[in-house]
């Protein structure tokens, strides 16, 4: 059976372009079909997601975690794994995670994927295989319309001084990431050598924690369109992103210390970015949020460098899948 996909072309620009499959995505073997019409149809969707930054394939047939692994085998089949990430997740099988176990009720603020490391994603694919009963819709934001929203003085600033990221990994007892989950080894010279390839400051405390911080631009340039864009998660590493209650209990637990925060933000010489400057980042970034309404069997394709992510509180069951490369 032939694959028929109507895409939505009014207007210059969208976000994210929605291209809907008009064929029944309970139909046999539809994700095979949707598979095979992705990998005929590549150049011109990559040219469209330069465009867009992202695109929301809807009626794609793909239900479990198997069929978007099949998927991802034609659209994406050099993996990223999550090494270093921050968000807590759960690994699939390889190159594949849930999208993010942080708590229902609360807010993930927009973010780059991975914009604190030297080693981040060009491409996400997230998959809808459970579609959560209201909320938790996936916010996107264009890059580029963020930068020129933003005070040019906050900008100037940024530009200027980069972005210290800091976390502390716990041994793994204790609170928030530890440090094997978070290199997805429990080797301590590997851990060492792929933070020196890095360019991560680390340092092992006493207590068997470790601490790390790297230094990175707030802003990048396209490697293919040239476009500038913001490119940081300066306001959702700061604590000041966390509810009052979360942030008092973080608090409490690392002694009313904020340098023993599990993560923190920094300006890249090491001062406090000011709390003013983060509340006008978030300003503008939850005035630019497309909110992405989840159905099962969905498909967000992102480009990472052009749009920014995040996720809106929900309830009851949600499972999206993600996958980088």
């Amino acid at each position: 059976m032939s694959t028929s996909i109507a895409a939505n072309t009014a207007g210059a620009k969208q976000l994210p372009w929605i291209v809907e499959r008009s064929a029944r995505p309970e139909a046999p073997d539809g994700a095979v079909e949707f598979t095979s019409w992705f990998a005929g149809e590549r150049p011109r969707l990559e040219q469209q997601l330069l465009t867009h930054g992202a695109i929301l394939f809807r009626g794609t047939g793909i239900g479990s975690p198997e069929e978007f692994a099949l998927f991802l085998r034609t659209a994406a089949p050099s993996l990223l794994d999550y090494v270093t990430g921050n968000s807590p997740r759960t690994r699939i099988e390889r190159g594949v995670y849930t999208s993010t176990e942080y708590p229902a009720p609360y807010l993930i603020w927009l973010h780059n994927e991975m914009s604190y490391s030297s080693v981040w994603p060009q491409t996400l694919f997230f998959c809808c295989v459970t579609a959560p009963q209201s909320g938790g819709e996936t916010v996107v934001a264009d890059s580029r319309e963020l930068l020129r929203r933003l005070d040019p003085a906050i900008v100037e600033e940024f530009r200027r001084r980069g972005v210290m990221y800091i976390r502390n990994l716990h041994g793994g007892n204790g609170f928030g990431a530890s440090w094997q989950d978070t290199f997805e080894t429990s080797d301590r010279q590997a851990v060492e050598r792929y933070c020196e390839g890095a360019g991560i400051a680390y340092e092992w405390r006493a207590d068997g924690r470790l601490r790390v911080s790297q230094v990175r631009p707030a802003l990048l340039r396209h490697p293919r369109t040239g476009e500038e864009v913001w490119f940081n998660q300066a306001d959702q590493f700061h604590p000041s992103t966390h509810p009052k209650e979360i942030f008092d209990s973080l608090m409490m637990v690392c002694g009313n210390d904020v340098d023993e925060l599990p993560q923190n933000a920094r300006f890249g010489d090491g001062q406090e970015i000011g709390l003013a400057s983060l509340e006008a980042i978030r300003a503008v970034a939850r005035a630019a949020m497309v909110p992405v309404a989840w159905q099962k069997g969905d498909v967000l394709m992102i480009d990472n460098i052009l749009v920014a992510h995040g996720r809106m509180p929900f309830a009851g069951p949600r499972k999206i899948l993600v996958a980088m490369c």
